[in-house]
C-alpha cells in the first residue's frame, strides 16, 4: 500500500487497548507492539496512525512453569547490528519476581519463527526490574530501567548500566533518578479522602536532539490518573556519573480534563518517515479513575522543541482533534 493510499489524518486513540506502545522504523516499516500480558504481538504498517488495519502476528508465547511465564510488560523491539532483539519484563506469578530478559532473531524479518530466548537481564545486584528501554552513545550500548533498590517493593527508581552486547548487562547499575518531587508522589484520594504516598518512577526512554540526550520517565503509580512523564537532561561527561544526571523540576505531560485524557504516560519516540518530525507515542485513559488495565489506549501526536533544546511534548491532544499523519518521503 502506498502512503497516498492511507488517509491524511487521524484521530486518537490509534487501537482502542495498549499500554506501553512502543516502534521502531527500519526498511520503511513502523514494527509495534505494546503489552498484551501473557505473549508478545508484533505489528507491521509504513504508518503508526493506521495501526487498525496493520498486519499483525504472535512471534512468542512463553513456556509455562518458568520465571518468565507471566505478567509479560512493556515489551520494546529494537533493531541492532543487523538483528532484532526484544526486551521485555516478566515473572511467575508473583510480582516480586520481576525481571528483565531479551529475545533475539537474526533473521532479516521479524514475523519470523526465528525468535531465540536470550535469557535474563541483570546488573548487580539483581532486583526487581521491569522497562528496559536500551540505546546507543558513542558506540557503547546501555539499558534504563525501572527498579527496586532492595526486596521490597518501598519505590521505584531509574537505572542505567552498560551492555557487554545486546543481551548482557556488564558492571554495577548505577541510580540516576529516583521521586524526590511532590509531583512524583501523588496519588488519587483513598477512601478517607487521603492522598496516599506513590512513589514511581518507571518507563524511561532515552531521547536525543542535536546532541542534547534526555530521559522521559514516567511518573505516580499508572493506577492513578496523576501518571505523568518527568525529563532528565544529561549534563555532564560520563551516563555512569549520577551528578551528570539533571531532572526537570516540573512535570513535561500530565493529564488534560478539558480534553479528556488521563494518565497520559509510559511513552516511547519516533520519528516521521521522512525523519523530519519527532512524534511520542503513549497510553492514556479517556476517563478519571479508569486505572492500570485494558482501558489504557495507544495514543500519538507531534512534539517540538523549545530554544534552549529540551522537548515540549504540548498537552495530550482530544480524542476529537484531527490530526494530520506523520510527514512522508
Amino acid at each position: 500500500m502506498s502512503y497516498t493510499a492511507y488517509a491524511q489524518s487521524f484521530q486518537n486513540p490509534v487501537l482502542d487497548s495498549g499500554a506501553d506502545p512502543y516502534s521502531v522504523f527500519v526498511d520503511g516499516y513502523y514494527y509495534y507492539t505494546h503489552t498484551v500480558g501473557d505473549h508478545i504481538m508484533l505489528w507491521k504498517t509504513r504508518n503508526l496512525a493506521n495501526l487498525r488495519e496493520a498486519e499483525s502476528k504472535i512471534i512468542w508465547i512463553p513456556p509455562q512453569g518458568t520465571a518468565y511465564s507471566k505478567e509479560i510488560w512493556a515489551p520494546e523491539i529494537h533493531y541492532i547490528n543487523k538483528a532484532w532483539y526484544i526486551y521485555f519484563a516478566a515473572d511467575d506469578g508473583d510480582n516480586n519476581n520481576h525481571r528483565m530478559y531479551a529475545l533475539q532473531n537474526t533473521s532479516k524479518d521479524p514475523f519470523s519463527d526465528s525468535w531465540e530466548f536470550k535469557g535474563k537481564v541483570a546488573a548487580y545486584p539483581d532486583r526487581w526490574a521491569i522497562d528496559g528501554n536500551v540505546f546507543e552513545f558513542k558506540n557503547q550500548l546501555y539499558m534504563v530501567w525501572s527498579g527496586w533498590e532492595g526486596d521490597t517493593n518501598g519505590q521505584q527508581n531509574i537505572y542505567i548500566a552498560k551492555m557487554k552486547n545486546p543481551w548482557t548487562l556488564e558492571g554495577n547499575r548505577v541510580l540516576i533518578s529516583q521521586p524526590t518531587n511532590i509531583w512524583e508522589k501523588q496519588g488519587d484520594l483513598d477512601d478517607a479522602n487521603n492522598p496516599p504516598h506513590v512513589n514511581v518512577n518507571e518507563g524511561p526512554q532515552y531521547l536525543e536532539h542535536n546532541g542534547n540526550l534526555f530521559v522521559i520517565f514516567s511518573a505516580n503509580g499508572c493506577w492513578t490518573d496523576y501518571y505523568s512523564l518527568g525529563m532528565l537532561q544529561f549534563t555532564g561527561d560520563d551516563l555512569l556519573d549520577p551528578t551528570g544526571w539533571e531532572k526537570h523540576p516540573k512535570p513535561l505531560f500530565v493529564k488534560s480534563e478539558d480534553n479528556g485524557v488521563y494518565a497520559p504516560g509510559h511513552n516511547s519516540f519516533f520519528k516521521s518517515p521522512d525523519g523530519k518530525e519527532d512524534w511520542i507515542l503513549y497510553h492514556a485513559n479517556a476517563n478519571p479513575g479508569d486505572g492500570c488495565g485494558g482501558k489504557r489506549s495507544p495514543r500519538m501526536q507531534k512534539i517540538k522543541w523549545n530554544k534552549d533544546g529540551t522537548p515540549n511534548l504540548g498537552i495530550p491532544v482530544s480524542e476529537n482533534i484531527k490530526i494530520k499523519i506523520p510527514s512522508q518521503n
